[in-house]
Parts: structure tokens; sequence; C-alpha cells
């Protein structure tokens, strides 16, 4: 009887217990997995965890692991424990790997739970101006006169260059060259060379070479225009909505960690999305300080997982 009598107090207890357990958090300091060499992902992740640090009350400590296109810090942080203390950045690079990496150690729709939307960076289709074009519609029937012969450069196989163009050739159902190179920036050089015709490329790393004629713009692949090219049209304004191409990178955590945590979370980078020295400084590496639910993560996620796949098995994209 007394055993009984003990079990069902505990039991009583147990909501009571939890509820301490949620209030607590953080009671200790937080890592936050940056899986991205040096770079604009890397300056996210240390303004994320110096304003984290501030609203949580605990240190919160970035954790770079960097390499195999952001999956080996990706693996870590969903093998990690469920309790709010690990964080993870996670990029259109790890939507991309879904389908293109077919021995991938992760699930990145079942092995996370969303956080929040944290940046975007749109990207900008831009051709060399002894292209004699100036608008997509002209670039696709330049394509289409000319099966084959128009190259376009990227940053290597996967990367948003290569899959933005073959996004556009296909939407337009025409031939082009792909030349890859070892970064985005090495493919911005060879288009100034002429050794390409096009490249998608982010708006910040456009903006030099547009303002001095020596690349010319053709659309911004988002919903809106950029501020910082404001003349550019948007893809949809220029005849091709379902072109695309804006990199992104989200805050999520190991899946199973406490709906109440994960809240806490959302409402803390959230606010620290809306300040306008967050918004400052994401601007000068070129990125939009955005924010959202963590099921609007979620979403955002799925659709460019089934976005991207479609484009990779279309064009049979396989790294080497």
């Amino acid at each position: 009887m007394h055993a009984v009598r003990l079990l069902l107090i505990l039991l009583s207890m147990t909501p009571l217990a939890a509820l301490a357990q949620s209030a607590a958090y953080p009671a200790k300091p937080l890592r936050l997995i940056a899986p991205f060499f040096a770079g604009a992902s890397q300056i996210l992740a240390y303004l994320l965890s110096e304003k984290l640090a501030e609203s949580l009350g605990q240190p919160v400590v970035v954790d770079p692991r960097p390499g195999g296109g952001g999956n080996i810090g990706a693996e870590v942080a969903a093998r990690s424990a469920p309790d709010g203390y690990t964080l993870a950045v996670l990029s259109t690079s790890h939507a991309v790997s879904a389908s293109m990496l077919s021995k991938l150690r992760y699930d990145v729709l079942k092995d996370f739970a969303p956080v929040s939307l944290v940046a975007t960076v749109p990207q900008l289709i831009v051709v060399h101006p002894s292209l004699p074009v100036k608008t997509l519609k002209e670039l696709a029937a330049l394509g289409r006169a000319n099966p084959g012969k128009l190259s376009y450069g990227s940053g290597g196989v996967g990367s948003s260059g290569h899959l933005g163009g073959e996004h556009f050739a296909a939407l337009n159902k025409i031939k082009m060259l792909h030349v890859p190179y070892k970064g985005g920036s090495i493919a911005l050089t060879h288009i100034l060379s002429g050794e390409a015709d096009i490249v998608i490329v982010t708006v910040p790393a456009t903006i030099p070479f547009i303002n001095a004629g020596k690349l010319r713009g053709l659309a911004v692949l988002d919903t809106k225009r950029t501020p910082q090219l404001p003349h550019l049209p948007t893809s949809a304004e220029a005849g091709m909505p379902e072109l695309q191409v804006v990199s992104w990178y989200g805050v999520v955590v190991p899946a199973g960690t406490p709906a109440s945590i994960i809240q806490r979370l959302n409402k803390d980078i959230v606010a620290l999305m809306q300040t306008a020295d967050t918004a400052q400084r994401f601007a000068k590496v070129g990125m939009e300080a955005v924010h959202g639910t963590p099921a609007a993560l979620g979403d955002y996620i799925k659709a460019d997982v089934a976005r991207w796949g479609k484009v990779i098995r279309e064009a049979n994209i396989k790294v080497e």
C-alpha cells in the first residue's frame, strides 16, 4: 500500500518537475555548430552566439565543424543530445545534399527540429558585356539559337550557381556548358575575363563590377528586388517566376528537443533578427536578416529539398 501511494505521489510530481526543468533552461552554456569554413556563414554564427548569450543569460560557444559541404557538422548536430544545449546552422547546401549524396549519414528532414530561419542571400544572374542580351528572355532565346554554345561558370558541382544554371536551362529547354570552379569568386573572375558567358552569384559580389560596366545584371532570382541594385527586375518581373535561387540559413536543434525549449529559442532569435544592429551587420556580409516560426522553417527546408531534388534528378547531377 505504501509503495502504491509513493508511486502516485511521484507520478503527480512529474509534470511539476518537467515544468521546473523547462523554467530553469538554460542552466549551462550552449554550443552552436557552424558547419562551414570561414566566410559569411561563420560571421553569422558568431553574431548569433554573441547576441543569444545576452538574451539567454548563458555563454553560447561557436563550435566550427567545417568540411564535407557542411555535412560533417550537420551529422554531429544530428547525433547530439536533444536537450536544447546543441544548436546548429543549416543552409541551402544541406537541402541539396539530401538529393545529391546517396551515403549521407543524417536525414535533414527527420533528424532536426527547426527553430527559425535567420538569413537569406539573393542570387543574381549576370553575363559578360560582350553577350548581346539584356533580359532573361533574350538570354534564353540566344541559348535556343545556339544549343550547347553558351557556358556558365559556378563555384563547383552542386553549388547554387550550378543548380541555378541547370534550373534556368531546364525551364527554357536549352543546353548550356557548365564550367565548375573551386569557388564562386573564382567563377566570377573567369567571367570577367570572358572565359564564361554567364554566372549566378550573390548580389554583393557583383555590385562593383556591374556599376563599372564589367558585368551586366539581368535579374535578381528572388521574389523581391534588392535595394543594392534596385533597377534590376526580379525573375518574376523578367517573365520567369519559377527561377528562384536564394541561399538561406536557419537554426535547428536535434530532433526530440522539447517544444518548450524550441519556443524559447525561437522567441529569442526572432527578437534578435528584428533589431537594426543585426540587420546592419548582416547586410555588411550580403545577408538579409529574416525570421519566422519553427513550422515555417520546416516548410522552407522541405520545399528546398523538393525543388533542388527535381533539378538534380532531371539534370542527372552526381558528385564525382
